[in-house]
């Protein structure tokens, strides 16, 4: 589990079959400190597991099944930063969200549009994340928490805004309109959804309806 705040950049580059060299780059190499063999790591925000550990790096494995779902074997991907994230550890701060490093689907930018305050980036979302997106709900884009700024369902797009500190550290800054980028929903809203699903068996004698969820502060 990670909480969607990224920790470093590096690059990626295929090794052969399923293994994956990571490297950091010079400035994020602090990431290295206490990194062990097993542990896992949000790549793009894709949770990938620690094989061998290098003097500036990792080596990882990634899976057809993987590389289908999310842009890790895309070209793009391999000629530019992957943003680094370490799990979460017992009594560490979370200060995005919970993320689990399990891709849903995988969006396009649209465009962006810089303000006073902020980034404004617009992306695609396919069906498979769109029904979790909510106004000011949680997203992660690329491995990156961020907060729903306006959802448009039939456009399937949303926009996002992000703060000059999030777009300097971390690979927004590289997307131009086109660019992919790997997209997690909420595990909140996944599991909103399996309660509401007809036929579900429950182990309490409140119905858990849309009402419901309003209520008690969850919708």
């Amino acid at each position: 589990m990670f909480t969607g705040l990224v920790q470093a950049l590096g690059t990626i580059k295929p090794l052969g079959g399923d293994s994956w060299q990571i490297t950091c780059v010079s400035q994020s190499l602090s990431i290295m400190q206490d990194l062990a063999y097993g542990d896992s790591v949000a790549v793009d925000g894709v949770c990938l597991t620690v094989e061998e550990i290098l003097k500036d790096g990792f080596i990882a494995s990634a899976s057809p099944e993987t590389l289908r779902r999310t842009t890790l074997g895309t070209e793009q991907t391999q000629q530019g930063y992957v943003n680094l994230e370490t799990s979460l550890r017992v009594g560490g701060k979370v200060g995005g969200h919970f993320v689990m490093g399990h891709v849903d689907g995988v969006g396009q930018l649209l465009g962006f549009e810089q303000t006073a305050s902020s980034w404004e980036m617009t992306f695609t979302a396919p069906e498979a994340i769109a029904r979790y997106i909510v106004p000011k709900g949680s997203i992660t884009v690329n491995g990156i928490s961020l907060t729903v700024a306006a959802y448009e369902p039939e456009l399937s797009q949303f926009t996002v805004a992000v703060i000059p500190l999030t777009y300097a550290e971390t690979n927004l800054r590289y997307l131009v309109p086109g660019s992919l980028v790997n997209l997690e929903g909420d595990i909140l809203g996944k599991y909103v959804e399996k309660f509401l699903q007809p036929g579900q068996r429950r182990t309490t004698d409140t119905d858990i309806t849309p009402a419901f969820l309003l209520e008690h502060g969850y919708l």
